[in-house]
C-alpha cells in the first residue's frame, strides 16, 4: 500500500472576490490555516472590514490523515451558505485552508437556490485566484549521539539529503530532521543500525 505523504494547500490568502445577484454582494477569501484558533482571527477581522455586511458565512477543513471540516451558515437558511462553500474546498480537493463569503444583502430575496449557487460561485472564484501548492507530510526524528560520531551520522544526512530542522552541537549531540513520510520507515532503521547513535521520532 502506497503511503500517502502530500497534500494540496493554498500558498498565501487569496485576492478579494466579488460576484453579485440581484444586488446581493457576495466577498470571497480563502485563508490557509493549521489551527481552528486561526478561523477566529480571520472572521473577526472580516467583521471589522466588512462591519455593515450581513452575514460572514465559511467552511474551513484542517488535517490530512484526519481530516476535521465545519461549515457555518451564519444566520442563512440550513445548508444554503456552509455546504455549497464546503463542498468547493472538495471539489479543489484541499485542506489546511478556511474560506469566507461575505454578503451584503440587496434587499431581493435570492431563495434557498439562489444562495447556494452564490455562495458556491463567490467560494470556486476565492480557490480559483489562489494558488494552489503541493506539501508533503514530514514525519520529524531526534538523533542524539556524541561527537565523535559526527561523521557518521552527517554521511548520511548528506547522502539521503535530509532536511536538517535544528542542531545543538555541545556535549552530547541533538540534531533534529524531517524526512517525507513515505521514507520516514527506511531512514529510521537506518540511523537505528549505527552504533552509538539514537533516534526518536519527535
Amino acid at each position: 500500500m502506497e503511503i500517502r505523504d502530500s497534500y494540496f494547500s493554498i500558498a498565501e490568502p487569496s485576492p478579494e472576490v466579488l460576484f453579485k445577484d440581484k444586488n446581493s454582494k457576495f466577498f470571497g477569501y480563502a485563508f490557509p490555516i493549521i489551527s481552528e484558533e486561526e478561523v477566529k482571527i480571520h472572521i473577526e477581522n472580516l467583521k471589522k472590514q466588512h462591519f455593515s455586511a450581513r452575514h460572514w458565512c465559511y467552511a474551513y477543513q484542517i488535517g490530512t490523515d484526519k481530516m476535521q471540516y465545519r461549515a457555518n451558515d451564519d444566520g442563512e437558511p440550513n445548508n444554503s451558505a456552509g455546504m455549497p462553500i464546503y463542498g468547493q474546498i472538495q471539489s479543489f480537493n484541499v485542506t489546511n485552508l478556511l474560506v469566507v463569503v461575505v454578503r451584503y444583502f440587496g434587499g431581493v430575496k435570492l431563495g434557498v437556490g439562489g444562495l447556494i449557487s452564490a455562495y458556491k460561485t463567490a467560494a470556486q472564484m476565492a480557490l480559483e485566484e489562489s494558488e494552489i501548492i503541493e506539501k508533503t507530510i514530514d514525519i520529524h526524528f531526534l538523533i542524539q549521539f556524541d561527537y565523535k560520531n559526527m561523521n557518521k551520522v552527517m554521511r548520511v544526512i548528506k547522502e539521503k539529503n535530509i532536511k536538517i530542522v535544528s542542531q545543538k552541537m555541545e556535549g552530547a549531540c541533538e540534531i533534529e530532521i524531517a524526512t517525507r513520510k513515505k521514507n520516514a520507515k527506511s531512514i529510521f532503521d537506518i540511523f537505528e543500525g549505527i552504533f552509538e547513535v539514537g533516534i526518536k521520532e519527535v
